[in-house]
């Protein structure tokens, strides 16, 4: 594998915080990109939400790495000429807030145009830029549950919200791939352009198949938590001593099964022949896979079911999916040593390319890289030390 470089030479200058905005960046940084993190004096609150060390949380060893961090006190009087300078030096900015706000800081696109009309805006809202929400604010938990899929995740009396923020996530990588299809439009046309993506529309388009369904057929389906309604067995079974996942689409995976747990007699039986007949009786095919579940240990019902050929998986705590031999093997952790954070686990690139390695760089210190992006747009030593004596940086 060689060094990763698609994106050298490319500059993104990051406003963003928390998941979206910064994920995005950080995705850009390990394809080669000189990512700048911009963040007020004394650190961002995204560093400091389930704080593991001084200045570092979880979700900035992740989301701030392969970036250089400038601090910037936006409110300041100094800081619209390094604002304009950083935008001159970029290729791409990215920012999540709402429309309005950006037009007050001067981070829309029309105003960062008239700086560097080829520029690039990646922006990352809750509710997108048109429609009469869009100057709201808003994070993960909104895209989940305006969606459908909290709904249809939970009982009947109470929605389930997923732990993993996943519209943040997704949202962050769409936005990375729509900078990265601006990149190429702009290498072709000369113009830069505004790639916008908005949590709403990311977990609506995630949860889509269950919306069609009901928007063309009108099934109403009602949530039946972990319980699957569209094949079956799919459940999350317990065990004697723990629970196991079972995911089981399609007449070979369910013949499979039947074999296993001695029900024999469903596999001829014209009852369930199909997904959608197996489907609708979920609920006596459950119960009689939950009984053999509950009979034997974790770790005996995945191996019997993998050497069926069964997709299965079992139910693991943090440190367990963390841990687990096969994410080893994967190589998705790599362990970043910080100042104060020693030996942090953080994903690696999420994604495997047989030519290229991303590189995984720590996370910077709080205003790390300030007096070194400052010099290098421009200002001198001693109008950077004038910035931090005025506080502006």
């Amino acid at each position: 594998m060689s060094d990763n470089n698609i994106l050298d030479g490319i500059r993104v200058v990051d406003f963003a915080r928390y998941i979206a905005g910064p994920y995005c960046a950080t995705l850009l940084g390990y394809l080669g990109a000189d990512v700048i993190r911009v963040e007020k004096p004394g650190g961002a609150e995204d560093r400091f939400l389930a704080p593991i060390g001084e200045g570092m949380s979880g979700i900035f060893m992740q989301t701030g790495c392969n970036k250089r961090g400038v601090c910037l006190n936006l409110k300041h009087d100094d800081s619209g000429e390094i604002v304009r300078r950083l935008v001159e030096s970029a290729d791409v900015i990215v920012v999540n807030m709402p429309p309005a706000v950006l037009k007050r800081m001067g981070l829309d696109y029309e105003s960062l145009r008239a700086v560097k009309p080829d520029i690039i805006l990646t922006t990352q809202t809750c509710y997108g830029h048109d429609g009469p929400w869009r100057n709201r604010g808003g994070f993960d938990g909104i895209g989940q549950v305006m969606s459908g899929a909290a709904f249809m995740s939970g009982q009947p009396s109470q929605p389930i919200r997923t732990a993993a923020p996943y519209v943040d996530f997704g949202t962050a990588a769409l936005g990375a791939l729509g900078t990265v299809s601006a990149l190429y439009h702009r290498r072709e046309t000369g113009q830069g352009q505004h790639v916008q993506a908005a949590l709403l529309q990311t977990a609506l388009t995630w949860f889509s198949p269950a919306l069609i369904e009901q928007a063309v057929v009108g099934i109403d389906r009602s949530p039946s938590g972990n319980r699957g309604q569209t094949s079956a067995p799919n459940d999350i079974f317990s065990t004697s001593d723990g629970h196991v996942i079972m995911m089981v689409v399609g007449r070979g995976f369910f013949t499979r099964v039947a074999r296993l747990i001695g029900a024999d007699s469903w596999i001829d039986d014209p009852n369930f022949s199909t997904d959608e007949q197996r489907g609708d009786r979920r609920d006596e095919i459950c119960e009689r896979v939950a009984a053999w579940c509950a009979a034997r240990p974790t770790e005996k019902i995945v191996e019997l079911l993998a050497e069926a050929g069964v997709p299965c998986g079992p139910v693991l705590d943090l440190d367990e999916a963390r841990t687990h031999p096969q994410v080893d093997a994967m190589g998705i952790f790599a362990n970043l040593t910080s100042p104060g954070c020693s030996d942090s686990p953080s994903p690696r690139f999420p994604l495997s390319m047989s030519a290229i390695e991303p590189p995984q760089n720590r996370p910077p210190l709080i205003g790390e890289h300030s007096d070194e992006v400052l010099q290098e747009l421009g200002f001198t030593s001693e109008e950077v030390e004038g910035f931090h004596r005025s506080g502006a940086i």
